[in-house]
């Protein structure tokens, strides 16, 4: 029974935490002029990807190496389906040229590369986690050399964000408040879902790898969920996708990165399945996108593909 509350609320403290960063790390970015879109594939990605840090770090060190992957794997294959597919089904997404030409190929890159990671050895190994980590580190720098090399979007922020300042401002202590207590319950919070997590595995001889892909993942992603369905309603698509693809990247490059660099990460032959399924669903669904529009129907059919993969994860 104490495994249920220490999950659920470690699930309460870092929604609320990934809520505070991502408020005081957004009004940071605004502050310092950079572009929504930006913020949408770096700041906000990151901010609600850091549940999934905050848990899969502490997994490593703990050595429950299937959660540590699990999460990630299944917080990506949540973010593709769920996230996007109910953001889309909400209102339907307008894609960004960007997002289609550099951003989803790269996420379909990223799942490729942890296939490759896995498949031979069923481990990731330091080394590998140091590949991924400068990969992630050069994928950064050239969004954010990217962003900053488009003045005119840069202008429109500004603009943009002393209007939405002007309504309600955040001072530069409020910023470093919300930053800094939204972390600690991030990572107090991702200590707890672990220990809660591991205990139910055990108490009904679940193997961590199905807590992992399914409890776990699913609410270390509910800030994307969050985050993205309220940001389709209101029209800003950027954010919608930017979040989930950069989420994805974050998870993969960032995540697995410094985890595998902590201790490397064994896995069962059943990680490879994930990761092949996780290839297949981003690139099926990047079809429907490449004309310009992910729909309801699309969207539709990503909810109904993730239910029954949950079925089949729960059966197999």
């Amino acid at each position: 029974m104490l495994s249920f509350v220490f999950l659920v609320i470690g699930f309460a403290l870092m929604i609320w935490g990934a809520d505070k960063f991502v408020a005081g790390a957004s009004a940071l970015a605004r502050k310092l002029g950079v572009s929504p879109l930006l913020i949408g594939l770096t700041i906000v990605a990151f901010g609600t990807s850091m549940p999934e840090l905050a848990v899969s770090v502490t997994a490593a060190l703990r050595g429950a190496n299937e959660i540590a992957v699990g999460n990630v794997v299944g917080s990506n294959i949540f973010n593709l389906l769920m996230v996007a597919g109910l953001s889309a089904a909400v209102c339907p997404l307008v894609m960004d040229k960007t997002l289609l030409r550099r951003d989803w190929p790269l996420s379909i890159l990223a799942a490729v590369l942890l296939l490759g990671a896995i498949a031979p050895d069923l481990t990731i190994a330091r080394w590998e986690g140091v590949v991924l980590l400068i990969i992630f580190a050069f994928i950064l720098t050239y969004q954010i050399r990217t962003a900053l090399q488009n003045r005119e979007q840069l202008a429109a922020a500004a603009a943009e964000a002393e209007a939405e300042e002007a309504e309600a401002p955040m001072s530069a202590a409020m910023i470093g408040v919300n930053i800094l207590l939204g972390l600690a319950c991030i990572v107090i919070g991702g200590q707890l879902a672990v220990n809660g997590a591991t205990g139910i595995a055990r108490m009904f001889g679940l193997s961590e790898t199905l807590i992992g892909l399914t409890i776990v993942a699913m609410g270390t992603s509910l800030p994307e969920l969050v985050t993205s369905i309220v940001a389709a309603r209101k029209g800003q698509n950027d954010i919608a996708m930017g979040n989930v693809i950069g989420s994805n990247l974050f998870n993969i490059f960032l995540i697995l990165g410094v985890s595998s660099v902590i201790t490397p990460i064994p896995v069962q032959a059943t990680s490879i399945v994930d990761s092949l399924f996780l290839i297949a669903i981003s690139a099926v669904f990047y079809l429907p996108a490449r004309k310009g529009k992910l729909g309801r129907v699309p969207g539709i059919a990503m909810v109904a593909t993730y239910a029954v993969y949950t079925v089949y994860l729960i059966m197999r």
